[in-house]
């Protein structure tokens, strides 16, 4: 192991490189601030990427003869820079993203940020391991941004910082997501979902508003445990507020499992130095054969669009990329694996859009059929109860006809008409 500047570490890129980073606050933050600075030393330079948290200059069009991005996942920065002709998509589950990925291609250099050594010298991978330790294994080079502001985390992310080839001194703040405001939308979807969940339930939840809502509305539950993707503000205060327990788990009783934290600082204050945090394995954790080993295991996800056969279309508009599948087919199928499992699926009614004279006008978002190009994230086979602001659908194990009736009567009731009409028309 090297200590190195920016700068030596920016040198070691050489024509053809293939770099890939970590997701989400796991990203090299300083090397990815200058890497555009190569550009016209270098040339045919691959970057692969999930969430990142900046809008860096490498991924404006100037840059785009230099450097080819692939996504695992689409922030506002990948969805902007998309029109730019070099920025794509890798269609994936969360659980086989690391593997599917080297089954392609071998990185070059792995470049990610960490947390401070020990005094054993060992650092952890702090905020994820979704696929960065099978890089890290995989990598030509491994450049590590060594940062005191990083949670020490436990799980399967520590590892002598020996193991690295070069390691760069950082001080930057490391990336908070906010918790968003949880509108009277928000919270009457989450007392629907919460009503659902017993003490003792294993959950996971997703991103966004909605999770945060249902998060707050389980403040009166009781030894809930967690098996989840992405370790969240929402979770955390239910932790701290004595909620969750994981005293009733199957896999790893007493501790929070994920594979990323993301959110505020009092996350990441909270999962320092907290051996009831355990990160490991994207691999691992978001595998649907594992999520079911714990009994009582509850999916919560969110979707942008449900057609009447329970077709669910979470990351695209249309043909355009707007997130990605992360690991909701993962978890929705793990947690319907589960004795007693069950898994949500939640939207608003309705979504805002712009109609022909660019006025803002609501349309709803359960559809008789999906948008053209739309992604099928979550097959209408793998559907469970699906939630809005109107009631919850239960869908497991119904015909196409009394799907078309559940998802109607939870539907905005200004669209109802319509959708019953379209379904006729469709043979539903």
């Amino acid at each position: 192991m090297k200590k190195i500047t920016l700068q030596a570490a920016l040198e070691l890129v050489r024509d053809g490189c293939n770099i890939v980073t970590g997701l989400g606050a796991a990203e090299a933050r300083a090397f990815m601030e200058q890497v555009h600075t190569l550009a016209g030393r270098v040339k045919d330079i691959s970057i692969t990427n999930c969430l990142p948290m900046g809008a860096h200059e490498y991924l404006k069009r100037e840059y785009a003869d230099t450097f080819r991005v692939n996504g695992w996942f689409y922030c506002p920065a990948l969805r902007d820079a998309h029109p730019n002709g070099n920025i794509s998509f890798i269609p994936n589950h969360l659980h086989l993203a690391g593997t599917k990925r080297l089954a392609h291609s071998k990185p070059t250099i792995y470049v990610g940020a960490v947390s401070a050594p020990d005094a054993h010298g060992y650092v952890s991978l702090s905020v994820s391991n979704t696929y960065e330790r099978r890089m890290i294994d995989a990598a030509d080079i491994v450049i590590l941004e060594v940062n005191p502001n990083y949670p020490r985390t436990f799980g399967d992310v520590e590892f002598p910082i020996s193991r690295a080839d070069y390691v760069i001194e950082t001080d930057y703040d490391i990336p908070v997501l906010p918790d968003a405001a949880v509108s009277e939308k928000d919270a009457i979807i989450g007392k629907y979902i919460a009503d659902f969940i017993e003490d003792g339930d294993c959950i996971q939840l997703g991103i966004g508003k909605i999770p945060n809502a249902v998060a707050q509305a389980l403040e009166n539950k009781r030894d809930l445990g967690v098996h989840t993707e992405m370790l969240t503000s929402g979770l955390m205060k239910l932790a701290k507020a004595g909620v969750i327990t994981g005293e009733r788990k199957n896999l790893y009783r007493g501790k929070m499992v994920a594979t990323f934290i993301l959110g505020t600082r009092e996350l990441y204050d909270f999962a320092h130095d907290n051996p009831a945090v355990c990160i490991m394995d994207g691999h691992y954790v978001n595998n649907p054969s594992v999520i079911g080993q714990n009994d009582n295991q509850v999916s919560i996800n969110t979707t942008l669009e449900i057609d009447l056969t329970g077709q669910c279309c979470s990351e695209s508009i249309g043909p355009r990329q707007f997130s990605g599948t992360g690991g909701q087919a993962d978890t929705a199928i793990g947690a319907q694996r589960s004795k007693n499992g069950r898994s949500f699926i939640a939207l608003y009614s309705t979504a805002m859009v712009k109609d022909p004279d660019g006025e803002r006008v609501p349309i709803s978002t359960i559809v008789p059929t999906l948008k053209p190009g739309a992604v099928v994230s979550l097959s209408r086979n793998d559907v469970d109860f699906v939630v809005t602001e109107y009631g919850v659908a239960a869908l497991r194990g119904t015909a196409i006809a009394e799907r078309v009736e559940r998802l109607i009567g939870i539907a905005h009731p200004e669209h109802r008409e319509a959708l019953m009409a379209a379904a006729r028309e469709l043979g539903y």
